[in-house]
């Protein structure tokens, strides 16, 4: 029961992470690069979901992330932009949801094991570092899943933006569990 508890915290997590990008920081990004913004987000929220999880669900991470992007793309994105069972976004889905995976299991070949539980405490500085590669790993992939909706002059822009994003949704998202965590161990519980 323990492992169908944490898939519904991630899926719940990550629909939330990507429900206050989809309406708190997406509108405000397109006023200022509304080009981009249909493609990647500058703080995009669920990243952080992404390398959190994973880290601490360790591959298995994968199912709830994509269940999880899966219901956010359903509930989030009006299907005059995008419906969620077209090929190119599923497999969008797939990118994401597997990017974090990617990435933990890359740096574990290099002999890095950084899942939780290998080692008493993991510095945040690695968990950033998964964190960056995970985002290149996403960038580079969604930028290939779009690459015929994306104009030519516009790749590296968006494939930044999908880099910038994911890094600043990690540390934003990171941060908020931090201080929530904090919050929830020093208040005084009656």
């Amino acid at each position: 029961m323990p492992v169908l508890q944490n898939w519904f915290v991630i899926v719940v997590a990550y629909v939330l992470a990507h429900g206050l990008t989809a309406m708190l920081i997406t509108p405000l990004q397109s006023r200022f690069i509304p080009e981009i913004t249909a493609f990647a987000s500058l703080v995009y929220l669920p990243h952080g979901v992404r390398v959190l999880s994973t880290w601490l669900a360790g591959r298995m991470a994968f199912l709830p992330l994509f269940f999880g992007a899966f219901l956010a793309e359903l509930l989030f994105t009006p299907a005059d932009v995008s419906r969620v069972t077209d090929p190119v976004i599923l497999v969008s889905l797939v990118v994401g949801a597997s990017s974090a995976v990617l990435a933990f299991e890359l740096l574990r070949l290099l002999g890095y094991n950084l899942y939780a539980g290998r080692k008493l405490r993991i510095h945040w500085k690695w968990l950033l570092l998964v964190g960056m590669l995970a985002s290149v790993i996403n960038s580079i992939g969604q930028s290939l899943v779009f690459a015929g909706l994306i104009l030519p002059e516009r790749v590296f822009a968006v494939v930044m933006t999908y880099a910038i994003g994911d890094l600043i949704g990690l540390i934003v998202t990171t941060f908020v569990l931090m201080f929530f965590f904090r919050w929830i161990r020093l208040r005084p519980w009656r």
